[in-house]
């Protein structure tokens, strides 16, 4: 079977199914494992969000979409080399990787037909599930079970430990404008022991409002803006503060309780290191209770 991967967290799977000699293309996105940046680029961004600010990307994204512009190209000599049997994307979010629009296109492009399979996690289960579904469709059935088996116990380690308490707990996915952290994020911070504010489990992230975040005065404060690691966000962060004096007053500021954490890797995308995502949070939440639990280096930090 040939595959190309429209979708980061499906080329991970891959990899760790051990089926990359199978996978034929994947997208700009699609850094990890580093081996997945040498296979051919079939969907490239038609801006480099590497070099702008958080502001900037949501200016250029709200641009192209007020003038029915493509936020992604689809590279067509690469695809029709490519060949695929079959094409994994996502219908998750139009913004943040390749969408059912670039199936389209690839579907228009190649004169022989592949099979297509759209995926739309809402919840670590949907995510757990798209395992066991995908390593099925590519004939690694047993790999896949047994890494769900893996990745199911490690959430309900962190599940079943006795909290002494639940602290409220917001996620943010942008700085400027602030958006709140939906989808799978809620449940992962009420499986690390935290009390989820303002979005609900499953629910799409949207615009948040410095009113909204006061009203909510959370315990903790945690910064994960989509696709960013830990140093861009803290630098993303000390530039909103100093423009942000209403920020200054809220509980997880004064006591010292704002994290930065590698979003790119562990929380925007629904991958298998969601599952870290969520140890990582246990650590953030609960660090008396969870001293053993290793996480990988920088991937969060207080700010």
């Amino acid at each position: 079977m040939r595959i190309v991967s429209f979708l980061p967290s499906i080329t991970e799977l891959i990899y760790e199914l051990g089926a990359d000699d199978s996978l034929f293309g994947v997208t700009h996105e699609c850094t990890y494992p580093p081996d997945a940046k040498t296979k051919p680029r079939i969907i490239n961004s038609v801006f480099d969000p590497e070099v702008m600010s958080s502001v900037e990307i949501d200016k250029k994204v709200s641009e192209l979409a007020r003038e029915g512009k493509d936020i992604f190209i689809v590279q067509e000599a690469n695809l029709r080399e490519a060949d695929p049997d079959l094409i994994i994307a996502q219908g998750t979010c139009a913004v943040c990787s390749a969408y059912k629009s670039e199936v389209k296109k690839a579907l228009q492009i190649l004169n022989d037909k592949p099979q297509v399979e759209v995926l739309d996690p809402h919840t670590t289960e949907d995510i757990l599930s798209s395992v066991t579904m995908i390593a099925k469709r590519i004939g690694r059935e047993k790999e896949g079970q047994k890494l769900a088996e893996s990745l199911r116990n490690r959430i309900d380690d962190v599940e079943s430990r006795h909290h002494s308490s639940r602290p409220k707990v917001l996620c943010v996915e942008w700085v400027n404008p602030f958006f709140t952290a939906g989808h799978w994020v809620p449940q992962m911070v009420d499986t690390s022991g935290g009390m989820n504010l303002i979005s609900e489990v499953g629910e799409r992230s949207r615009r948040l409002t410095t009113d909204e975040i006061e009203g909510a005065d959370p315990d903790i404060i945690v910064m994960m803006p989509c696709g960013f690691d830990v140093q861009r966000t803290q630098n993303e962060y000390s530039a909103m503060v100093q423009s942000n004096e209403r920020w200054k007053n809220l509980r997880a500021y004064k006591d010292g309780k704002i994290f930065a954490v590698d979003a790119n890797s562990y929380f925007s995308k629904p991958s298998i290191r969601t599952i870290t995502g969520i140890e990582i949070l246990a650590k953030i939440i609960h660090p008396e209770e969870f001293p053993e639990l290793n996480v990988p280096p920088e991937s969060f930090r207080k700010i």
